[in-house]
């Protein structure tokens, strides 16, 4: 009997793209309106946020497709807070709630980083290096650099569609 063996080298290719970390304090309008004048990009706000464990953690998301290069650019949130209230029961004059803030982290290997800036379609280091000093020239950014995503553990998190 013949044995048969299928060979499936590029079939399960993993996604290309290039990922920026950004360290700022802005919220995420403000940062992606900076984006948008440094890189000549036109991000917008996705109406849905990204939901991940069933709604109790949201980040926020912007996206761009340039159709010129055929590139998706997202800028997204690392960082989600939420609060709860928990009913506190002291045997005390008064019962009170008390307020709860729980963060979440999209990369949790980055837990510093506030926004991540991913571009699909892996770019040569010559445009990376473009992009990347664009963004550095915003005054409100602290300092932003590549990631290589090989060494993300959590990588799953950054697939969108």
């Amino acid at each position: 009997m013949a044995v048969h063996k299928l060979i499936l080298d590029n079939v399960f290719e993993e996604d290309l793209y290039t990922l920026i970390a950004i360290h700022c304090t802005l919220e995420d309008y403000r940062l992606a309106y900076l984006l948008n004048k440094h890189l000549g990009i036109s991000l917008v706000r996705k109406p849905l946020d990204l939901d991940y464990q069933n709604k109790k953690s949201t980040y926020s998301i912007f996206e761009w497709e340039d159709n010129k290069q055929q590139t998706i650019w997202n800028l997204v949130s690392n960082v989600c807070k939420t609060e709860d209230y928990r009913q506190r029961r002291n045997e005390s004059l008064f019962d009170s709630e008390e307020k709860i803030t729980r963060t979440a982290y999209l990369i949790p290997e980055y837990k510093t980083v506030n926004y991540f800036l991913k571009i699909d379609n892996e770019i040569d280091s010559s445009k990376e290096k473009y992009i990347l000093n664009n963004v550095l020239k915003a005054p409100q950014i602290a300092t932003a650099y590549n990631i290589d995503i090989n060494q993300l553990k959590s990588k799953d998190n950054l697939i969108f569609s």
